[in-house]
């Protein structure tokens, strides 16, 4: 490794680092704590690499810019907080159903409303599945380091070029905002993914007729010669709206089929000391760490916990969650708000195991004493 690739770098400036490692060419946004360094970032290094930031006016003018400017061919981004991830949800909706792919970063703070701009929180997580209307799917990964944040972000990228769609990249302000050592790979190190371009020429081109490999239609890019009809209405694979039953539901199960048939490639996730543990922690993003501390003391005192972090947010990992769920006593989830998450891990694990929750939305973090509480059974 290169000395000169090790850094000590902040969360947010590691986003901004890996998403001009997987292309980021193109970024509209609007200042929000505490997501605002992506956006400071990103007008300082896209200029040096030939790529394009503008400050719009809001943040439905920043997501709307994006979409823009991907249909262009352009690897694009934008980032914000909670008060302007719920004004994007319409146009990320649009960029669902028109399979526009493209980055929305959401740094959480405590809500709801204005609520607590420079506060942590973990409030968003089920607005980032269902906050758009409708049936579609969701891709929204959540890192919980600044060496992870460089790397999925990069994924991030990856997932939305090779399926067409929009991911949300969840993060908290305790990440987003703190200082770590890392070590950036050689750009020649990193697997970078682009969209599948046209292979037949533009008067045969159906810019949403699937392949047959995944159920992702190649996208040609507006200025390349290749003419074609973007709706947010249900559409046929010309593009031109339908109000066709049996079209409407080709479109909305091939939407959702082209990432369920794909989970092994989409879900990522992490565990520690499974094997033997009768109790499980399942936490994501800042309070993972809170939690593998928790996790360690008890192992300490000879109790047998493990830890269970999903990096793939949504889609849920089912499968793995069900799996463990059917080998411990209980699962306890910590979470900065009051049961989200939860909710998802009581569904799966079905009565196999008891599930229960640590939780603060008060602006302060889950300290790992507050875990080892619940381990120990003390409230």
């Amino acid at each position: 490794m290169n000395d000169k690739n090790v850094r000590l770098m902040q969360g947010n400036e590691a986003c901004v680092e890996g998403a001009i490692a997987a292309g980021m060419r193109f970024f509209a946004g609007y200042p929000i704590t505490p997501s605002t360094e992506i956006a400071e970032g990103s007008s300082e290094k896209l200029p040096q690499v030939g790529g394009k930031f503008v400050q719009m006016e809001d943040e439905i003018g920043s997501i709307a810019a994006v979409i823009g400017a991907s249909l262009t061919g352009l690897k694009s981004m934008t980032a914000t907080s909670g008060p302007g991830m719920s004004l994007k949800l319409e146009n990320i909706g649009y960029a669902a159903i028109a399979e526009i792919p493209c980055v929305i970063v959401n740094v959480q703070r405590g809500g709801p409303s204005t609520g607590l701009p420079t506060s942590p929180a973990q409030g968003d997580i089920m607005q980032a599945r269902w906050g758009t209307h409708g049936d579609h799917p969701t891709i929204a990964l959540y890192p919980s380091s600044v060496s992870e944040i460089y790397q999925i972000t990069i994924e991030a990228f990856n997932m939305a070029e090779k399926y067409r769609m929009p991911v949300i990249l969840l993060m908290d302000e305790v990440i987003g905002h703190m200082r770590e050592r890392i070590e950036l790979p050689e750009r020649s190190a990193l697997q970078i993914i682009d969209r599948k371009k046209p292979s037949v020429g533009p008067e045969q081109y159906l810019p949403y007729q699937a392949d047959a490999d995944g159920g992702v239609p190649e996208m040609a890019s507006f200025g390349d010669g290749y003419r074609f009809h973007v709706t947010g209405l249900v559409h046929d694979e010309t593009g031109f709206p339908s109000n066709s039953s049996e079209v409407t539901a080709r479109l909305i199960n091939r939407l959702m089929k082209k990432i369920e048939n794909n989970l092994d490639d989409i879900l990522r996730y992490e565990e520690e000391n499974t094997g033997d543990a009768d109790t499980l922690l399942l936490a994501y993003g800042c309070t993972a760490r809170s939690a593998k501390s928790a996790m360690d003391a008890a192992r300490e005192e000879g109790m047998k916990v493990g830890l269970f972090r999903p990096i793939t947010i949504w889609p849920f990992p089912e499968q793995k969650v069900r799996e463990l769920a059917q080998r411990v006593k209980r699962i306890i989830v910590p979470e900065m708000n009051l049961g989200q998450y939860i909710l998802e891990v009581q569904r799966v694990a079905g009565g196999s195991c008891t599930v229960e929750g640590v939780n603060r939305a008060d602006g302060e973090i889950i300290t790992p004493e507050d875990i080892l509480d619940k381990i120990k059974g003390v409230f």
